[in-house]
């Protein structure tokens, strides 16, 4: 069968390589055509278009980009229409993929969604929509079911498919002696800071993480860099300090790392599940702030605490972030018991996430539901 996948960021790209990975499996004639990154395209198939042309952050990037969006748009719609695939897979990045799930429709395509909108923190008003225009939703969080269960619409578990991404890593990731030597670090204890994949991100919090991590001379920082992204990107930031930022190596890092210094997002699941102590945070601009903290419903932010439905680990947003995470960097990296019940919250999170095979698991699914409504 034939696949039209779209994932507009860098975790979509991950789980959009996984799943692709699972298709082959269960379909041997599977064919891909996709908006993606780095990670898809080791999956094969044709990349039409980088996420890094379209990743764009809060609301007031949003706005100053519509052009550019707008290109990405007509672009998308007009390929699928030209390829005339058996389903398009969405993947997360809610507000082009349902403007592209309108269209499809349109089209008499099935529409998949991998990795559902975040309706449940803001903008529940878009599950109507998502029942209109999506034939199946497929989560990756548990209390996701429950979630569209209470909206009257079906939505499959099958697992988090990071677990699947990091246990196939995990073999080739170097020692602690080799990762050193490949990467001319010290001998002294690492503290990984990973500040996002986009750049609005990485301009706005790599500063704040850069400035806590002074207080810390006893220990080395090292920078996760974003595929997306170059060493100039970094570089304006650094102003010439001399903190490696290594790229295609955030496993890696953060395997070796005593603590980390992590942006919300996918990143702070990778790093529970890595079993490394972290504090996570978050900056936006003033103006998606203030619009956000009235909308947003949830008590955390961060997939761990959304999960675990309780704090496992501390969240720092918006303000006085340097010595916030000043704070909290001195427990995890000296508070033994502290970072004991970080460990022992770690081990029921997994579980909670559904153990490995998920990839293969929600493809399996996928083409069933794909069978029975081509009979």
């Amino acid at each position: 069968m034939k696949y039209y996948l779209i994932a507009g960021e860098a975790s979509g790209d991950l789980h959009g390589s996984n799943l692709m990975r699972g298709l082959k499996l269960v379909d041997s004639d599977a064919q891909f055509r996709y908006f993606g990154g780095d990670f898809m395209k080791e999956q094969g198939g044709e990349l039409v278009m980088h996420y890094k042309h379209g990743a764009f952050m809060g609301i007031w990037e949003v706005v100053k980009n519509l052009g550019t969006i707008s290109k990405n748009m007509k672009l998308c719609k007009y390929d699928i229409a030209q390829w005339r695939p058996d389903v398009v897979i969405l993947i997360d990045y809610a507000g082009f993929n349902l403007k592209i799930a309108e269209f499809v429709k349109t089209l008499n395509i099935p529409v998949f969604y991998y990795i559902s909108p975040k309706v449940w923190v803001w903008k529940e008003s878009r599950v109507k929509t998502i029942k209109k225009l999506v034939d199946r939703m497929f989560v990756i969080f548990p209390f996701e079911v429950d979630f569209y269960k209470k909206h009257n619409y079906e939505a499959f578990f099958a697992g988090n498919p990071l677990i699947d991404a990091i246990e196939e890593k995990l073999p080739s990731l170097p020692d602690s002696l080799t990762f050193r030597n490949q990467n001319h670090l010290t001998d002294k204890p690492v503290i990984a800071l990973v500040p996002g994949s986009r750049r609005q991100e990485i301009e706005l919090i790599l500063p704040e993480m850069l400035k806590a991590a002074e207080n810390f001379p006893q220990y080395q920082v090292v920078i996760a860099g974003a595929p997306s992204m170059s060493m100039e990107n970094y570089n304006k930031i650094l102003n010439g300090k001399n903190i490696p930022v290594l790229f295609g190596q955030t496993y890696a890092i953060l395997r070796n790392a005593k603590a980390a210094v992590v942006t919300s997002g996918t990143a702070t699941l990778e790093t529970a599940i890595l079993n490394v102590p972290q504090v996570v945070c978050y900056k936006t601009s003033t103006i998606t702030f203030e619009i956000g903290r009235h909308f947003v419903k949830v008590k955390f932010f961060s997939l761990v605490n959304i999960i675990m439905d309780k704090e496992v680990v501390k969240e720092l947003l918006q303000f006085n972030l340097p010595q916030n995470i000043t704070t909290e960097l001195d427990k995890l990296l000296h508070n033994e018991k502290y970072r004991k019940e970080m460990f022992n919250n770690y081990q029921l999170l997994r579980e909670k996430c559904g153990g490995s095979g998920a990839s293969r698991r929600v493809a399996e699914k996928m083409t069933k539901e794909l069978k029975k409504m081509k009979n």
